[in-house]
């Protein structure tokens, strides 16, 4: 896979180490030439230059890039790079680094943004998911901001121990993915049964997120029905401006 990489500084440059270990061919585009000694990348390709300049990209031949990775610390710059890989070159793959939260807005398609990634929430996305047994936690947010990637550990206390994966009414616009299970992901099946401990991973609606986190929620009620009393499970089988 070709990787073009916007900013070598300690994000861009971890980004195309672990690529590189993955044997995908990269290029790091960067204003700084001294970068280039720095980083200790071996086998990377490198451009200085100015990628918001048509030129610069022509020169990566970024219309050759499987992926574009716009990873400086310049929101405006992260936004101009994937704008241009999406409507001038073509490239059917953008990723764009969110440095401030309050631009996360501005990072979807109509900017060429397929995934934004938001450094800070991203962080505490990590944190919730040490701490946040028994909630959704939001891991990462998909192209126009409509969809998102959750994750929900299972209580050792939850309603949905020993239910079947098919045995679930899962909310619309939500699907289960994958399952974590003693350090080993799981394709689930309709016949797999949930466990204390298990994490289980969505892509859902962030519209659909409220209704997933009822469902599996300990403290919901999501396991009774109208009249207080357990729900068998099974049955249900069959600023408009730019923050810099």
């Amino acid at each position: 896979m070709k990787v073009v990489i916007v900013g070598a500084g300690s994000v861009g440059s971890s980004i195309a180490r672990e690529l590189l270990a993955h044997h995908h061919q990269i290029l790091l585009i960067d204003l700084k030439p001294e970068v280039i000694g720095r980083s200790g990348l071996r086998g990377a390709r490198w451009l200085v230059g100015d990628a918001c300049e048509l030129s610069t990209l022509q020169d990566a031949k970024l219309d050759d890039a499987d992926v574009v990775v716009s990873a400086t610390g310049d929101d405006k710059v992260n936004l101009v790079v994937s704008l241009l890989a999406k409507t001038e070159f073509g490239v059917g793959r953008t990723v764009g680094r969110v440095n401030n939260p309050k631009n996360d807005w501005m990072f979807n398609d109509s900017w060429g943004v397929d995934v934004a990634v938001n450094t800070p929430q991203l962080m505490t996305a990590l944190v919730e998911e040490a701490v946040e047994i028994g909630d959704i936690v939001r891991l990462l947010t998909l192209q126009t901001g409509v969809a998102s990637i959750v994750e929900f550990t299972v209580p050792h206390d939850s309603h949905v121990i020993g239910s079947t994966v098919g045995a679930i009414e899962w909310p619309e616009d939500s699907t289960l993915v994958a399952i974590l299970r003693d350090q080993a992901p799981i394709t689930p099946t309709r016949d797999d049964v949930l466990d204390g401990g298990d994490e289980l991973f969505f892509v859902t609606t962030i519209a659909a997120e409220d209704g997933l986190r009822a469902l599996l929620s300990k403290n919901s009620g999501a396991g009774e029905d109208s009249g207080g009393h357990a729900a068998e499970t099974d049955q249900a089988a069959d600023d408009d401006g730019f923050d810099g």
